[in-house]
């Protein structure tokens, strides 16, 4: 550090030793800057990277497991909305259960084909599921909000024909913290090759992703 100009040099050896100090202090630091105790000095030299020092951006993961996925919709509303499939649902193979589980039923009943997905997927934070949520909604736009349902929610209904034969999708993009839940039920009758109603399908689909959604509850303990 430089010599002091002579005024303030002159006037520094008549202070008491501890105004000294804190003159020092203040022509180091600045006047806005407080004398940081042992405890704040310690603080100033933790980084983020400090295993010690706390994140600002710490990751919100609330669920860490998927529910068993055939045990997300309730037997009555299955029975409702496949006629005729086996309630206990088939579960589909995934290369990690911890990360995303699926379960589907599907049944012909008569000449009508209604056919039932329930996905779970966890992600790592809160942040990556609302961007894998925002990517989900922007692939399948005309769709709209479904209020009351996990943090947010959308519902999308969509109509397809193959060799004039009718089928009506729909679709439930569901997210709830860190985790996404996300539905499709589609329908068919292969007797007069026409689809089942939007309402119909979305209401099921709806109804599929609320219980679906309740029961991530429990997915932690799977």
């Amino acid at each position: 550090m430089g010599s002091l100009p002579l005024p303030l040099a002159l006037a520094a050896r008549l202070l008491p030793v501890a105004l000294l100090a804190s003159a020092g202090w203040a022509l180091a630091a600045g006047p806005s800057e407080a004398t940081p105790n042992a405890e704040d000095k310690s603080t100033q030299k933790q980084t983020p990277d400090s295993p010690s020092a706390p994140s600002a951006s710490a990751a919100v993961k609330t669920f860490t497991a998927s529910p068993a996925p055939c045990g997300g919709v309730q037997v009555a509303t299955i029975k409702s909305l496949v006629p005729g499939a086996k309630t206990a649902g088939q579960e589909i193979a995934s290369t990690d259960k911890a990360v995303r589980r699926t379960c589907s039923w599907n049944a012909l009943k008569g000449f009508d084909y209604r056919w039932l997905d329930v996905s779970y997927e966890i992600k790592d934070s809160e942040a990556a599921a609302e961007k894998a949520y925002k990517d989900r909604v922007a692939d399948k736009s005309g769709g709209g909000a479904v209020p009351g349902t996990g943090d947010e929610a959308y519902s999308v209904v969509n109509l397809s024909t193959e060799d004039k034969q009718e089928t009506r999708e729909g679709v439930v993009i569901v997210r709830a913290s860190n985790a996404l839940v996300v539905v499709t039920y589609n329908g068919s009758d292969f007797e007069t090759k026409k689809a089942p109603g939007t309402e119909e399908i979305n209401k099921g689909a709806i109804k599929a992703a609320k219980e679906a959604t309740a029961a991530l509850k429990g997915g932690q303990k799977s």
